[in-house]
């Protein structure tokens, strides 16, 4: 019981917190302006595209997921690389290096450690997660501070599936239901 609260207090106290990261693209074409913004602080969408006309309708549409799908892959490329602290190449990776590296092939600037990124982007409830999401652990005793990051692969009703670099077993995929995760979950963050 204890636990759970203190694991309710955390996650409130995360929530609070937020990225006041914008990006913003403008393209004009004849009548037509363009705004491509990530939604700040509201968890349960990823970014939209807004698309005015003269006639000032808009059309909301979900963020392009090819991007999503081709970073999992880029993850799923590392499967089996064994643990190296500090590593971000195939001979050996650490959880944050993994991020860093599947992150950068396609392009998107994120930051190497694992406490940077657990305050980069928005913070995202635990029922709202989505593939590309990132998930962050506290995995030593006794202690609440992260220090683990996993990138969501899969997400269904009750079913969370994350890739990320273990140090006992290198890049592998596990399941947020599983009992070490579980209890090790601090928080989850969305990045794209």
């Amino acid at each position: 019981m204890k636990r759970s609260a203190l694991i309710l207090l955390l996650l409130t106290i995360f929530s609070c917190g937020g990225s006041k990261n914008r990006h913003v693209i403008v393209t004009k074409k004849e009548e037509e302006k363009t705004t491509k913004t990530p939604e700040i602080r509201k968890p349960s969408t990823r970014g939209t595209t807004k698309k005015t006309t003269a006639s000032t309708e808009v059309i909301v549409e979900e963020i392009d997921n090819a991007l999503i799908e081709k970073i999992i892959k880029n993850a799923s490329t590392y499967e089996g690389v064994r643990y190296k602290y500090g590593g971000t190449t195939k001979k050996g990776m650490d959880c944050s290096g993994l991020m860093y590296t599947v992150f950068s092939e396609e392009d998107i600037s994120l930051p190497r450690t694992t406490s940077q990124l657990s305050t980069y982007g928005d913070w995202v409830d635990l029922k709202e997660v989505k593939e590309g999401d990132l998930l962050f652990f506290a995995t030593k005793r006794n202690s609440r501070q992260v220090n683990h990051v996993g990138l969501v692969t899969s997400a269904r009703l009750g079913r969370v599936e994350f890739i990320h670099a273990s140090t006992s077993r290198g890049v592998i995929r596990s399941l947020l239901s599983e009992k070490y995760w579980y209890f090790a979950f601090v928080q989850a963050r969305r990045v794209l």
